[in-house]
Parts: structure tokens; sequence; C-alpha cells
């Protein structure tokens, strides 16, 4: 392959996959203005409601308890869920926000048997808030 074609190749990649990153970011909520933003204030009514019927007990979905803030921070089976301080790059945000790319990834799950409703742009703002100020 000539220097130029890889070149080319390699930079229309890169526009290819920062376009993608930008794009995921775009359909996200914009972080509450609100400070002082915790899990026990501000969070854990939001995952009793659209979370903690699945995600807690002694057997979890994807041994992932969201109630308590111990339980969300450690996160999966697969590994942590949160990203202190960068809530744009959080699993949890990217699932709630339902842009990650596999359907299975969303929560709720869209349908779901126990008629939870999605998150509002609001609420996932509040999260993105936590996280961003240090998910306490």
């Amino acid at each position: 392959m000539k220097t130029s074609n890889y070149l080319f190749l390699t930079v229309a990649a890169s526009i290819v996959a920062a376009t993608s990153v930008f794009a995921q970011d775009a359909k996200l909520p914009p972080a509450a203005d609100k400070q002082g933003v915790t899990y026990a204030t501000d969070i854990k009514a939001i995952f009793d409601v659209s979370c903690v019927k699945c995600h807690s007990g002694p057997k979890p979905k994807a041994r992932l308890s969201m109630d308590t803030l111990a339980g969300v921070l450690k996160g999966t089976k697969m590994g942590p869920i949160v990203k202190a301080g960068d809530s744009a790059n959080s699993f949890l945000v990217k699932s709630i926000a339902h842009v990650t790319s596999d359907r299975d990834e969303w929560m709720p799950p869209v349908p779901n048997k126990a008629g939870i409703k999605t998150l509002t742009p609001e609420e996932i703002g509040l999260i993105r808030a936590w996280i961003d100020q240090g998910a306490k």
C-alpha cells in the first residue's frame, strides 16, 4: 500500500472514531448545575424507583447491587460502572441514557416486565452531576 493511501485511511479512521464519540456524547443530557450532589440525598431515590427492583437482594442482576453506594461503586461482575469525575465515560450514564449500541445494555430495559420507565433527562443530568462531583 502506498504511504499516501495508508495516511488517508489512518486519518479517515480517526475522523470516524472522533465523530462517533462526539455523536455519542451529544446524545447525553448535560450534567445538572446542582452542587453538592450525593448518593444519599439525591441519587438513591432515583435508583430506588428505576434500578433497585432488579439490582438488589441476594441475587441482583449482573451481580450489581444499587441499593447502597458501596454496591454502585463496586459495579457489576464485569467491573465498575461509574468513573468518578467522568460521567460521560461512565458505563452507568451510557446505559441509562440508552446510547450504547447494544440494546441489552440499556437500563432499564425497553420494554421491561416491571413497567419501569426510562429515566428522564433531568434524572440523568443529576446522576451525571453526582458522578462528575466524585460519586459520593
